[in-house]
């Protein structure tokens, strides 16, 4: 069946926003299509339903083909635990950690994992449409590459360079990256899209017949710069939010291995929210609510807190009446310890806990990956039935202790986080809190948000809108004749 990869130039050129975008243009014309990313780095991954995960950016490319997220669509994502290391992923299940070396010599026999995953959803639907990882052009990592060329040569598919102009010298990109690939791999890049353009096109079209005569390769269109176009990253930590007056303030230190960040979203375009992210040796702003966010490293990223003086700073938040809520990692970082014996996020060993929350964590093997629903023990503002939160879990801990007699939900029947005994100090397992609008309502709400007219929105919906609009552009702004010859359509 007809595949097409989407390269790019750089990392954050535009890949995965592209084949988003190619993948909803396809979908709404009834063609049975399906995303792929041969390998994937990244530590925001979604739950998938065949009981595993991939990236969260596949993930919202099988949202936007209108299917369910399949482990087969990200065979191979790499979760870092450290500067040299990372937990491997195949087909949806831990295959264990490996540093940067192993991986490297490893990437032989993951690529038998890639090429099944391929061939079983080239099986089910009649366009596949794959994404690659940072560029082709890394010399030092095109041997027994699985990721871009490597995979494109073994499947026998066209491929699609995009280069970002936004950042300039797009046209470097571009003939620089063919010149650092074989001639095989040149002779199957089928053209280019220029990605993120601001301005009139006139101005860059004696740009683009240069392009073309110099490379012999068609530009398939340049789509443009999208103002306030809010999707799934795949690993970037957005830093955009409100600042009316007002607004409920929210802080989120930017861990080092923090991961599912998708979870503000919902918060970054909220009307009532002013939603701050905090990085390193960055002063600590005033704030109505903390939230202390997943984590790959829990350990490492307690250490982390304690010397930017995070500590410090939330207890004195506590103590003006502040309020904290920790997920995932972030919730087992509020109790008393965390234990991980088996070194399962880095060396094995047990961290003190920030000690607010009567309770401890001890890293098992077998990571709970589960999507969950329930009602919330918090109460939306003018809301008399408690609010449903959904969400998925995806975390090896096992907590216990008596902080866990005052849940924030009960999922499925069963009991899940915690509430301190004076109510400002909460934590849950669960990602993906904020998506559905009667939840995010409660913990806003808890949070002290006083507006009752800056209701949450349906995040859901708000990606499919944004899906549509990337569509949109794909119609308007590439040569869409062109893209179908490529698949044969």
């Amino acid at each position: 069946m007809p595949t097409l990869m989407v390269q790019g130039t750089t990392s954050d050129a535009g890949k995965t926003t592209v084949v988003a975008a190619l993948c909803r243009w396809l979908a709404r014309q009834g063609v049975s299509v399906a995303p792929f990313k041969p390998q994937n780095m990244a530590l925001n991954s979604a739950v998938t339903v065949d009981g595993g995960e991939i990236g969260r950016s596949t993930a919202l490319q099988a949202l936007a083909c209108g299917l369910q997220p399949h482990s087969d669509m990200n065979p191979v994502l790499l979760k870092p635990q450290s500067d040299r290391g990372a937990q491997v992923i195949l087909r949806g299940r831990v295959h264990g950690n490996m540093d940067a070396l192993d991986y490297h010599a490893y990437k032989a026999e993951a690529k038998a994992t890639v090429m099944q995953s391929w061939q079983a959803l080239s099986s089910q639907y009649d366009v596949v449409i794959a994404e690659g990882a940072g560029s082709p052009a890394e010399i030092n990592l095109r041997a027994n590459d699985i990721a871009n060329m490597g995979f494109a040569e073994a499947a026998d598919c066209p491929v699609l360079l995009v280069g970002d102009i936004d950042k300039g010298g797009v046209f470097a990109q571009l003939v620089g990256t063919l010149s650092l690939i074989s001639e095989s791999e040149r002779a199957r890049t089928a053209g280019f899209i220029i990605n993120r353009f601001r301005g009139d096109i006139a101005l860059l079209e004696p740009g683009l017949d240069w392009l073309h005569e110099h490379t012999g390769k068609p530009v398939f269109g340049v789509l443009p710069y999208l103002h306030g176009l809010v999707i799934d990253s795949e690993d970037s930590v957005a830093t955009a939010g409100t600042s009316d007056a007002g607004a409920l303030k929210v802080v989120v230190p930017v861990l080092p291995r923090i991961s599912n960040h998708n979870d503000f979203d919902p918060l970054r375009l909220h009307p009532g929210v002013d939603l701050v992210f905090v990085g390193p040796d960055e002063p600590i702003p005033p704030a109505d609510l903390i939230i202390l966010p997943g984590s790959k490293s829990t350990r490492h990223d307690l250490a982390w807190l304690r010397q930017q003086g995070w500590t410090e700073a939330i207890r004195r938040h506590l103590r003006y009446g502040g309020k904290v809520l920790g997920i995932c990692g972030g919730f087992q970082m509020l109790g008393d310890r965390v234990d991980d014996p088996e070194g399962l996020e880095g060396d094995a060993g047990s961290t003190e806990g920030l000690g607010w929350l009567a309770m401890t964590t001890r890293m098992v093997p077998g990571k709970q990956l589960r999507y969950v629903s329930g009602p919330l023990n918090l109460a939306a503002s003018g809301k008399e039935s408690a609010p449903v939160m959904q969400g998925y879990e995806m975390h090896n801990g096992v907590t216990e202790g008596p902080a866990l007699a005052r849940p924030v939900a009960q999922l499925d029947g069963q009991p899940d986080g915690a509430i301190s005994e004076d109510g400002q100090i909460l934590g849950t397992y669960v990602h993906g809190l904020f998506d559905e609008p009667g939840a995010c309502d409660a913990f806003l709400h808890w949070a002290g948000l006083k507006t009752d007219s800056a209701r949450s929105l349906d995040y859901q919906s708000h990606r499919l809108q944004q899906l549509d609009r990337l569509a949109d552009q794909v119609e308007q702004c590439l040569d869409t004749d062109a893209l179908k010859r490529q698949l044969g359509l």
